[in-house]
């Protein structure tokens, strides 16, 4: 069964990793519209064809416009795929309609989410969902009210695999847990003291409410989510509890786009974002497939050691994995003057990594978000494992250089008791092996030969099994274990250090690298 189970991840993991998460959601988005066209057509959907083509037509269209134009008034490059998921969300929002008064209020709806992209910003970085915003601004006007419809058996046969599949990607499955659990809680509670058998009111809940939809399509937006998985965590609760109690202040009450909108608010307070623009210093070969970006940061900027930054390059004609993309950090926060990426790059490169190596030093680029929760033990002295496969080295980069600043790791040092093992297609795929080494941590290579560096201990090709790397590190179960590399790489070290009787592990799967 966990053969299984670890197989279908990889094959998930390989399908998701073929786009970014911005383009998955545009492909998911248009074949639930596809479904909900074809149930249409059979006859299966109170609304006609001709009604779902005009709003599905006037919100994309509507968003696409809004989005050129505030890129012309602001000078930025409108981001395509953000604009189609906007459009296509608010498709699913609004009643269809055929009605010249309903399509206009759906293309001020659209205009309104564009809008706050750029005008409710804070430092580069906009604050509210915004799908959500231009829903509920219409309902706060009077307006037009968003009546979900998407929440609809039939349409829940694609809706239910789309959102596991972005949750999945995303790495949010346990925020959509709270979130359902929170909401679902309520929901059901309220129809069971009306009397309703648990088993209606639990169908209701799931075919009747669009909280598959909410948690899949919306809760799980990238750029308003806080930076860590507690947080996440509680903002789902309060989304969740928001989502279900029937609230109202005033005239108005509460619907689920002003939920999020809270959530969102909520978001912002834990961790308030500010806005990130890094200029580049310098390009240095790693290996002969991988790379080191060094940039200096316009503003300080502030993460933990193993975090991830997103970048963002808009270019002319992105290919499928979009214009934005996700590195882990390889710098100490210690010594704030200069902050790094490592990449891996390789024949045929993507159109953003084509573009990012053409780069000058003096270039500007500019980040989304600093997040990330593969960070090393609060408490000193723990024990730990780490489990590089390739690239995978980057965010150990990171942690290393970081208790090297502070003195807790070097020769001559009491400092952390750490294992690296660090896998490599060939000696010379072993990035950072001087800085490792000079490090003096204990350090086992897995290559198809042996590298021959003082101090280290050569396996041999791959990463080891469970037998092997008990054998190799005979006190693994005491340790905490950190694994970092491509899906396939962690899903394998995974299972090895599980069978070393390993119990803490923490993963970072470079989806798409």
């Amino acid at each position: 069964m966990s053969l299984s189970l670890s197989a279908t991840s990889r094959r998930l993991d390989a399908f998701a990793g073929r786009w970014t998460m911005y383009r998955l959601t545009v492909v998911l988005l248009l074949v639930m519209t596809a479904w909900s066209f074809a149930l249409s057509v059979a006859g299966q959907l109170f609304y006609t064809p001709a009604e779902l083509a005009a709003t599905a037509a006037t919100a994309v269209v509507s968003s696409l416009v809004a989005s050129r134009v505030m890129g012309l008034l602001f000078r930025t490059r409108p981001q395509t795929d953000s604009s189609l998921i906007t459009g296509l969300l608010l498709f699913f929002l609004f009643w269809p309609s055929t009605e010249g008064g309903q399509l206009l209020t759906v293309a001020l709806a659209a205009g309104a989410a564009t809008a706050s992209k750029y005008l409710l910003v804070w430092r580069g970085r906009h604050i509210f969902n915004p799908a959500a915003f231009g829903a509920a601004l219409l309902a706060v006007t009077g307006l037009n009210s968003a009546v979900w419809w998407v929440a609809a058996p039939l349409i829940l046969v694609v809706v239910l695999p789309a959102a596991a599949l972005i949750l999945y990607r995303n790495r949010l499955l346990p925020m959509a847990g709270v979130f359902l659990l929170a909401s679902g809680t309520i929901i059901t509670a309220r129809f069971l003291s009306g009397g309703e058998p648990l088993t209606t009111a639990l169908a209701t809940l799931f075919a009747s409410y669009p909280v598959l939809f909410f948690a899949g399509f919306m809760l799980s937006e990238p750029l308003t989510l806080p930076p860590r998985h507690i947080q996440r965590l509680l903002e789902a609760a309060v989304v969740g509890v928001l989502f279900a109690v029937p609230l109202n202040l005033g005239p108005v009450y509460m619907s689920p786009e002003l939920a999020l909108l809270a959530g969102n608010l909520l978001a912002f307070a834990l961790a308030p974002r500010a806005g990130i623009r890094l200029r580049l210093r310098d390009n240095r070969a790693l290996t002969p497939t991988a790379r080191e970006l060094v940039f200096e940061p316009l503003r300080p900027l502030k993460f933990r050691p193993g975090q991830y930054v997103e970048l963002s390059l808009p270019h002319a004609s992105p290919d499928a994995r979009g214009a934005r993309r996700i590195f882990s950090l390889t710098t100490a926060p210690e010594k704030p003057e200069t902050v790094a990426v490592g990449l891996r790059v390789s024949e045929p490169s993507s159109s953003f990594k084509a573009t990012l190596m053409k780069l000058k030093p003096g270039s500007v680029v500019t980040g989304t978000s600093v997040a990330g929760d593969f960070l090393l033990p609060r408490r000193p002295g723990v024990p730990v494992l780490l489990i590089a496969s390739g690239i995978g080295i980057t965010p150990f980069m990171s942690q290393l250089r970081s208790l090297a600043a502070r003195g807790q790791i070097g020769r001559g040092t009491n400092g952390s008791d750490i294992v690296l093992v660090y896998a490599a297609s060939s000696t010379e795929e072993l990035a950072y092996a001087a800085e490792l080494h000079g490090m003096g941590i204990r350090v086992l290579a897995c290559t198809p030969t042996d590298p021959q560096i003082s101090g280290w201990t050569w396996l041999g090709p791959g990463l080891p099994d469970a037998q092997a790397l008990g054998r190799a590190v005979p006190d693994a179960a005491r340790r905490a274990a950190y694994i970092s590399g491509s899906p396939s790489a962690v899903a394998e070290a995974r299972a090895a250090v599980r069978g070393a009787g390993v119990r803490t592990v923490k993963t970072d799967a470079f989806l798409g690298y």
